[in-house]
């Protein structure tokens, strides 16, 4: 093993210790693991690959990028590779460490030093059972942005989802003009996929972000696929193919068993080029914009509670998120004129900033009970021989990515060609909330404690798994608005869920897909049986029904943190585009955005994949922008 490797896993096994130490309640476990990663990220030493925290900076750079996340990442390392080009990148938070390494425990994570930990505006009729009825929206706030506190899984979507975006107007963002830009920041390693006669098409080879299927397996991971065979779909698949429906492992941006976020991928391994320079822990405020010409010329920000400036030559380039660029653009007066003025923003363009808010909406509370020891129990990995396995293997329960092991893409009733464009995901976790026994599970969905206890309490403990259906084409919107003009204060977030009603009933076909699954033959040689505790406030609804099912969608409203499209890409013709086919925002010069907020149209994948794509591409159009 890689020495850098093995120091990472023996720092995150000490963390384990201390989590799975904590026995007395369940809670504990969550504030005993918290602490120990507040303690890392705050006091112990940088990893000694980690990207050097400048500690100077110069006026004027040709292009200041802000935000280190996975679009941020990918646009600083392909500019760099210009030797006469000058890069400065921005990042609000500090360097991941080996906290955040363990791909099981990535729920102790959030609400960390490491996350925004934003939360919505209450909203009738959704996350009914969440803390003051507000959907909990992690964000990451680190080197790597969210891509150190996801769940790591590695999904595109499907060839129609580009096509869409193409057929809108975006010239030149059709599946066949992204996939080299997928298969270019790609390295998918040895094993199912990468020997399939379709790999060398549609996957990549010795990029620098690693794509991997974890090797460890729950016995439970090959009934799953048996359930997908015994219902008819074809199993296992290649989910990032052009015929995704069927059941699979899951590939995860995962490598030797740990986490490889975008820092990692694209920003370690060239820290020490002369024309990179990084600065750490500092928040942007503002683009700065001539309002006469209509130029964006810098940045300025906030770094050890001094304010400052920095000056682009070519460009300023926001890669900060789908959920902070559209603030930044609204602080610096681009964005709708009624709300900035109301705000008390000097207006510099009228555009349609933060609308269009998109996320793949989930049920994250189905819970199968089994009658063998074959699931995730968290404090079954309590043993000392899963904390060695990790640390001299990379191997493991504590490789699973999130808990996800296995991934069906299937077709509803109300999917259109639903022959090669799936509508639903059904995620399966070989553990569940009632193995939650630390409590990192619910406190990750932001759900009361007196729900989780009337629900799941009384089976703490007990072996089970979960499937989690997953709306992928939703057609409700949200929008995020300022709260003041104060950039420190969090924007407004109105997610928009299941506002129309079409995105309610298929999510309620997604859960019946669920339990179908569970009513297998596969699944019922180990007894699998559906948890039957009504949720509270849906009582009224006879158990199983349509209405029920609806009615719990609205309770336990849960999200995998796709935000896209708040800052959409469209031709000069779309009133509602933010930035051109080109990522360059309407009415500013030298300004663009490169991240998920450019998203026009939400794809059926993980968004994380998406977004490497999105940077490759960009900054292949900003050389040849400049460069010519």
């Amino acid at each position: 093993m890689n020495p850098t490797v093995a120091l990472r896993h023996a720092a995150a096994v000490l963390a384990a210790v201390a989590l799975m130490s904590a026995r007395p309640s369940h809670g504990m476990a969550y504030t005993v693991f918290q602490a120990v990663v507040e303690y890392y990220r705050t006091i112990a030493p940088e990893p000694v690959d980690a990207v050097p925290d400048a500690p100077y900076i110069d006026r004027q750079y040709d292009f200041v990028v802000v935000g280190a996340g996975s679009g941020g990442s990918v646009v600083a390392n392909r500019l760099t590779e210009v030797g006469g080009w000058t890069v400065l990148l921005i990042e609000a938070g500090g360097e991941e460490n080996a906290m955040t390494d363990v791909p099981l425990l990535v729920s102790y994570l959030i609400g960390t030093g490491f996350d925004w930990d934003y939360r919505t505006e209450q909203q009738d009729g959704v996350c009914g059972a969440m803390e003051d009825r507000k959907c909990r929206w992690p964000r990451g706030k680190v080197m790597g942005g969210t891509s150190v506190i996801n769940y790591m899984m590695y999904t595109r979507g499907v060839p129609e989802d580009y096509d869409r975006w193409a057929r809108l107007g975006n010239v030149g963002w059709s599946y066949d003009d992204v996939l080299p830009y997928f298969k270019k920041s790609e390295d998918l390693g040895d094993g199912r996929v990468a020997a399939s006669p379709l790999a060398a098409h549609i996957h990549g080879r010795g990029g620098y972000l690693k794509v991997q299927e974890p090797s460890w397996k729950t016995p439970l991971g090959p009934v799953f696929l048996r359930a997908g065979r015994e219902l008819g779909y074809e199993t296992p698949i290649d989910y990032n193919g052009p015929r995704p429906l069927g059941f699979s492992y899951v590939l995860a941006t995962t490598d030797h068993g740990t986490r490889y976020s975008a820092s990692k991928a694209f920003l370690r391994p060239i820290r020490h080029r002369p024309n990179l320079t990084v600065i750490k822990r500092t928040t942007v405020t503002k683009v700065l914009i001539d309002p006469g010409t209509k130029r964006a010329y810098g940045v300025r920000f906030v770094r050890n509670r001094r304010t400052s400036s920095v000056y682009a030559r070519k460009e300023v380039i926001l890669c900060a998120g789908a959920l902070n660029s559209p603030q930044l653009l609204m602080l610096s007066g681009v964005g709708p004129a009624e709300h900035l003025t109301e705000i008390g923003v000097p207006v510099v363009s009228n555009l349609r900033v933060g609308y269009n808010l998109q996320d793949h909406v989930s049920m994250a509370g189905l819970v199968f009970l089994v009658n063998q020891s074959v699931t995730i129990v968290e404090s079954r990995y309590r043993h000392p021989k899963y904390l060695v396995q990790y640390t001299l293997d990379g191997d493991g329960p504590l490789t699973v990515p999130g808990g996800a092991e296995a991934v069906a893409f299937t077709a509803t009733r109300y999917a259109t060609n639903g022959s090669v464009v799936p509508d639903m995901e059904l995620v399966f976790g070989p553990g569940a909330l009632t193995g939650d026994t630390g409590g990192s599970l619910h406190r990750l969905f932001g759900m009361r404690e007196d729900f989780y206890e009337r629900v799941y309490g009384g089976f703490r403990g007990r072996d089970a798994w979960g499937l989690v259906p997953i709306l992928l084409r939703p057609r409700s919107r949200g929008r995020v608005m300022l709260r003041s003009a104060n950039p420190f204060h969090a924007p407004l977030f109105f997610p928009g869920y299941l506002s129309n009603t079409h995105d309610r009933a298929v999510l309620v076909e997604g859960i019946k897909q669920a339990i179908a699954v569970s009513k297998t033959q596969a699944f019922q040689k180990y007894g699998s049986t559906l948890l039957s505790v009504p949720f509270p406030g849906c009582e009224h609804e006879p158990f199983g029904s349509d209405a029920y099912w609806d009615c719990c969608i609205g309770q336990l409203t849960t999200n995998l943190h796709h935000q896209v499209g708040t800052c959409k890409m469209g031709p000069a013709s779309d009133l509602d585009a933010v930035v051109d086919p080109k990522l360059r925002v309407r009415g500013v010069k030298g300004l663009r955005v490169v991240d998920a907020s450019i998203m026009p149209l939400i794809p059926g994948g993980h968004t994380n994949a998406i977004t490497f794509m999105i940077g490759e591409k960009a900054a292949d159009m900003i050389k040849e922008n400049w460069i010519k």
